[in-house]
């Protein structure tokens, strides 16, 4: 039964005032019914809800539709444009000589239609620019995914951690306890003496205090994950799962093939490469011609209509068609200037991606040693929670036939708690490290399972 459940079942049954007898026989069937009724999450469903209701990844998907809607505006420019224009003139009567061809009233109205031609790769090198905008926008909407469910991940497990840091905290009051009872019983029959009883008191003590550190800390990392997930941070729900081992047998060079193919971090570096040269081809468009045609249509007259009239000399409406053409030649060296700054850019953005890929592959091998490192203390926790429960078996049995002392017990007791703290974070290490080299290297694994592209990737 989960831990929460059982704090407000008691909770509960203080405040209804139900008898003990009665909260076991009756009270057990609503913990089952509210258990039941209690929602479950275990890693992958954890992470799939984040990927579904976090609102930073929507931010990101926001980002990435602006991005392609930008995509499609600067589509749009390859295409004519059409303008209309509709003009009203009132000229005073007094300073008219002829009113035959000076009109008092004008309308006109005309339509227009320009189509671009050739701007020196400038539309191009736009639409260019903005699909690998988009192409960068989509990537970064993956990588965000990817954080948030390595965040997801070490939360979860940071969780699972302080439950059995709850559980090890409980086990070790308990057992102290005991050594209370029994050392206070030697105490009072004249075999040990009051400081005995003392020691255990204050150990005793020590050992309440530290389980409401750990039920704290368990505490915590339940609102935690209830946010990650866009719950309420008092949501009654049941994180499940375990920290036992996975295997992972990667290494260094399969590890680095898969993170140069899937980083989305890498493929935007490269991204901002090419955006970098669409940038300088806009800025050496100014070194062409800009050639557009266009199309005219117009009306005059002296109504509103805009259509010939009485005081109306000639044809009220007119058409043109037309090629234009427009070349600044200088300019100062501004466009010059505008081209070499846009290759220094270039450079920096290359060696920025250089860069990333000697991080990416410190990042790995990082991970990795982590990866090593955790599965040896696991090893070595092992062992030695082992020896610390034989050492603390003996220790009470040595305290029980009068040849050892009180002390004894209760170092060979906090040698076990320690050992089951130290193989618990080695466990939780063992599985974070795992979440990060995944997330290193560009692999959305909800489960930390890996799959069967991710196992044939690294044979």
């Amino acid at each position: 039964m989960n831990f929460h459940i059982m704090k407000r079942l008691l909770f509960r049954a203080a405040a209804g005032g139900l008898a003990g007898g009665l909260l076991l026989a009756g009270g057990f069937a609503e913990a089952v019914d509210w258990a039941r009724a209690t929602e479950v999450y275990d890693m992958g469903k954890s992470v799939q809800r984040a990927l579904d209701a976090n609102q930073s990844l929507r931010a990101a998907e926001e980002e990435s539709k602006a991005a392609e809607s930008s995509r499609k505006s600067a589509r749009g420019s390859f295409g004519p444009s059409l303008s209309t224009e509709y003009n009203y003139t009132h000229v005073d009567k007094d300073s008219v000589s002829n009113m035959r061809t000076n009109k008092v009233n004008t309308y006109e109205w005309g339509v227009g239609v320009t189509q671009p031609l050739f701007t020196g790769f400038n539309l191009l090198s736009t639409y260019q620019k903005a699909a690998l905008q988009a192409e960068y926008s989509k990537a970064m909407e993956r990588d965000t995914s990817i954080s948030l469910t390595n965040t997801v991940q070490e939360t979860f497990l940071s969780l699972l951690s302080a439950r059995e840091n709850v559980r090890s905290a409980q086990d070790s009051l308990e057992r102290l306890r005991t050594q209370l009872q029994v050392t206070q019983a030697f105490y009072d029959v004249g075999l040990r003496p009051r400081l005995d009883v003392l020691q255990a008191e204050v150990d005793v003590s020590d050992a309440e205090r530290q389980l409401i550190v750990a039920q704290n800390n368990l505490e915590t990392e339940q609102v935690r994950m209830n946010t990650l997930l866009s719950l309420p941070l008092d949501a009654d729900v049941e994180y499940v799962g375990s920290l036992r081992q996975i295997p992972f047998d990667g290494t260094l060079e399969p590890c680095l093939a898969i993170a140069y193919s899937s980083r989305p971090d890498i493929y935007m570096a490269g991204k901002s490469v090419e955006m970098a040269q669409k940038d300088k081809m806009i800025a050496a468009s100014n070194f062409y011609p800009q050639l557009n045609a266009n199309v005219n249509y117009s009306q005059t007259g002296d109504s509103m209509k805009a259509y010939g009239g009485s005081q109306m000399d000639g044809k009220p409406r007119s058409w043109s068609v037309g090629v234009g053409a427009r070349w600044n030649l200088f300019q100062w060296g501004k466009d010059y200037y505008n081209v070499e700054a846009s290759d220094f850019l270039i450079n920096k953005v290359r060696a920025e991606e250089e860069n990333l890929r000697q991080e990416v592959a410190y990042d790995i091998m990082s991970k990795l040693l982590m990866i090593q490192n955790a599965r040896k203390r696991i090893i070595l926790g092992q062992k030695g929670l082992a020896q610390a429960k034989e050492a603390y078996r003996m220790a009470v049995a040595r305290y029980e036939a009068q040849v050892g002392t009180n002390l004894d017990v209760l170092t060979a007791q906090d040698s076990l708690t320690q050992a089951e703290a130290s193989l618990t974070s080695a466990q939780a290490d063992y599985l974070i490290a795992l979440s990060r080299i995944y997330a290193a290297m560009g692999q959305l694994n909800p489960t930390l399972v890996p799959g069967k592209e991710l196992q044939e990737g690294m044979k």
